[in-house]
């Protein structure tokens, strides 16, 4: 099957979603569905992160079968998957570096998630047969969920979902060094990588019914079915285990796999099948070189902050100014995410139109 265009996209669209919610022009001024829910629920900032964790199992299944195929050494794949996990999970710590003091530095991070899912399902691919990684995502999932909801932390009466008194957090807090984004817990802590490791699974599910069904209607069906089963499960779950990002929840995982699913058929459909391609030019490019343009939207906050303008840095000068015109504050916030957006995809697209694609 040829390269899906449709993945790419969808991909794309995620980063640069990424980069619309991490800055704002003021983090004072954001619209509601722009900002992460602060505990339970969901909102579409949430949608972001679970997307391009789904969008690796995809990838992974997409790429590697056709490796598998060819009889290539699966210790050599190893090699190289273990290599790929090293640098992505280093280069967001050099990304925290840059972001933090050296004081508050975090061990935790997005591209240190990614590491670790990508590794983890790499070899589980690689190594074994995908009923047996089905299982493993689903016991993941419900082992999650009987620990958090029914099991007391020690010392504690009752089992508890809120930010300090529960599972995730508390063994966050006993084996993370340095700073921890929430203080006491990380949202990209260490027991709940592993039910965002069952998002990626969830992509590994629906990989399979694209490449066992190309790019047919009866595909596309299946995949819209899968879609809802996922989003429905998430639902009913959501009444036991609440939807949350922070603890990555058992029903957050099933929600928003079902809704990232669902998109996908819809590009494949419009993309692949129908070939409507000018609509998502700009997510391909993002998402040809995805992890090179969430890096470099870290790089570029930097100088464009030694830019001063009336002795205020541009992106204050442009919160300063922008308003001062009549245009609301939050509408400013968001056109200065979308500059920033624009500023990043320039030198994307001219990697793109060069055919220079960085393989981290």
């Amino acid at each position: 099957m040829k390269r899906l265009l449709a993945l790419d996209a969808l991909r794309g669209f995620t980063v640069a979603g990424m980069i619309l919610v991490n800055v704002p022009g003021s983090w004072s001024h954001i619209y509601a569905p722009l900002l992460h829910a602060k505990w339970n629920g969901l909102t579409l900032a949430d949608l972001v992160f679970p997307f391009f964790i789904f969008i690796i199992g995809v990838s992974i299944v997409l790429a590697f079968s056709k490796i598998l195929e060819k009889g290539t050494s699966k210790k050599l794949m190893v090699t190289k998957v273990i290599k790929r996990s090293i640098t992505i999970f280093v280069l967001g710590l050099i990304l925290n570096l840059i972001s933090y003091r050296f004081q508050e530095f975090r061990i935790p991070g997005v591209l240190q998630r990614i590491a670790i899912v990508y590794l983890t399902v790499s070899l589980l691919y690689i190594c074994c047969k995908v009923q047996l990684i089905y299982i493993i995502g689903s016991i993941l999932l419900i082992g999650y969920w009987l620990l958090m909801v029914f099991v007391p932390i020690l010392g504690e009466p009752i089992a508890s979902l809120e930010p300090v008194t529960n599972w995730s957090n508390y063994i966050d807090s006993l084996v993370i060094p340095f700073k921890m984004y929430g203080g006491t817990w990380d949202p990209e802590g260490l027991l709940s990588t592993l039910p965002s490791i069952a998002s990626a699974i969830a992509g590994v599910f629906v990989a399979e019914i694209i490449r066992k069904n190309k790019l047919t209607i009866q595909g596309v069906r299946l995949m819209l079915l899968s879609g809802l089963a996922f989003a429905t499960i998430g639902g009913v779950w959501s009444f036991s285990f609440p939807v949350n990002k922070n603890l990555w929840s058992s029903s957050y995982v099933m929600l928003t796999a079902g809704t990232a699913t669902l998109i996908l058929a819809l590009f494949i459909y419009l993309i692949d099948m129908r070939q409507k391609q000018k609509w998502v030019q700009v997510g391909l490019h993002f998402g040809s070189n995805a992890i090179s343009a969430y890096v470099l939207h870290y790089l570029l906050i930097i100088p464009l902050s030694w830019i001063s303008i009336s002795g205020k840095s541009i992106q204050e000068w442009f919160m300063y100014a922008i308003p001062n015109m009549g245009c609301p504050h939050k509408l400013a916030s968001f056109l200065w995410a979308i500059s920033f957006i624009v500023i990043c995809y320039l030198p994307i697209r001219l990697m793109y139109q060069r055919k220079v694609f960085i393989k981290i």
